[in-house]
């Protein structure tokens, strides 16, 4: 007996139905026959991002299955032993203290959204104003903690990071720096929920207190310097891994802050790419692809926008700006296969 080996038939007829001969589609779809496993972080925000990659690489021609949704460490723990990819929501330097779970095994490429993304705490600008709130440090007032506290437990109530997540490590070191475990109250929950909840209780005239970074909707919704004022720390006091970064955590110029420059306490973020090394080594177009690519901070903010108004068609929000970004997109694409 004998198997037949279609392979041949098969190019042949698409050899007839394209005209175009076997080196020409090689370079064309570099990732043939290539599965990449794509993952995207718990937070929606980044998932825009992540599916206008998902889709420039199927034209590649790599085959990617459904995105998988990942806490933190299980990606970076995937992604260093290569049962997943790559994603591309790499926050840094927030999330330097993962960079031993896969050092040496995946490598950051960045910079996948330009501008810098901020992260800080914001409170509703009515109460700022009312009692003085300008920094954490008004926090250990009493009028200011009876005012934000929601369960009755003698602490104001903040919406803050889930388990897991980076901003979840800051967020407790600085409780722990400014000695607020006294007066502040973390919640943990779901971020999403938890912050629909806090503009609803805006939105009928309750103080809210949360942290927050950008892109994201909530500074659509709740706009700084109308609805929201970024309030600072008392002063820099970063994580051990990013204490030579305290320059970078006071930023100039940022719109709705309480002061200017502004004590923001987080250093600015890049958003990178995190790819498994021996697969970049492999397919060396992956590689090229994600260190062309940039994609402006502005347009994630605005399809983040579209989110929160209902529109959660992000495969298609991708498509249109692929489609508006064509000949930029396509400029990509042909570094990608150049590098092949």
């Amino acid at each position: 007996m004998f198997r037949l080996n279609t392979k041949p038939a098969i190019a042949a007829a698409l050899l007839m139905t394209t005209g175009m001969t076997l080196p020409a589609i090689a370079q064309e779809q570099p990732g043939n026959g290539t599965e990449i496993i794509l993952a995207q972080p718990t937070w929606d925000t980044g998932w825009f991002h992540t599916e206008i990659f998902r889709q420039m690489l199927t034209e590649l021609g790599y085959s990617v299955g459904s995105t998988l949704t990942l806490d933190n460490p299980a990606f970076y723990q995937s992604v260093a032993f290569g049962d997943v990819t790559l994603w591309v929501d790499g926050w840094f330097p927030i999330h330097n203290p993962y960079i031993p779970s896969f050092e040496g095994s995946a490598e950051i490429i960045p910079s996948v959204v330009s501008g810098g993304a901020m992260e800080g705490y914001l409170v509703d600008k009515k109460t700022a104003d009312e009692l003085g709130i300008t920094s954490l440090e008004d926090f250990k007032r009493d009028e200011v903690k009876a005012a934000f506290d929601r369960d009755g437990d003698g602490k104001a109530d903040m919406v803050a990071c889930p388990p897991g997540w980076g901003c979840e490590l800051n967020i407790d070191h600085h409780l722990n720096a400014y000695e607020l475990n006294d007066h502040v109250n973390l919640i943990k929950a779901g971020y999403a929920a938890s912050m629909a909840d806090a503009v609803a209780a805006y939105e009928t005239g309750n103080p809210i207190f949360f942290y927050t970074w950008t892109p994201n909707w909530t500074v659509n919704e709740l706009v700084p310097g109308e609805d929201v004022v970024w309030i600072e720390v008392p002063e820099v006091n970063l994580p051990e891994d990013m204490a030579d970064l305290a320059d970078a955590a006071i930023r100039e110029g940022v719109a709705g802050c309480v002061n200017d420059p502004c004590m923001l306490g987080f250093p600015a973020n890049s958003i990178d790419a995190v790819v498994n090394t021996a697969f970049a080594d492999e397919n060396p177009a992956v590689r090229a692809l994600l260190e062309a690519v940039t994609i402006p901070i502005e347009d994630v903010y605005a399809q983040n926008a579209l989110m929160n108004d209902g529109d959660d068609n992000i495969e298609a929000h991708a498509a249109q700006w692929i489609e508006d970004n064509r000949a930029e997109v396509d400029g990509w694409l042909d570094a990608a296969r150049a590098a092949s």
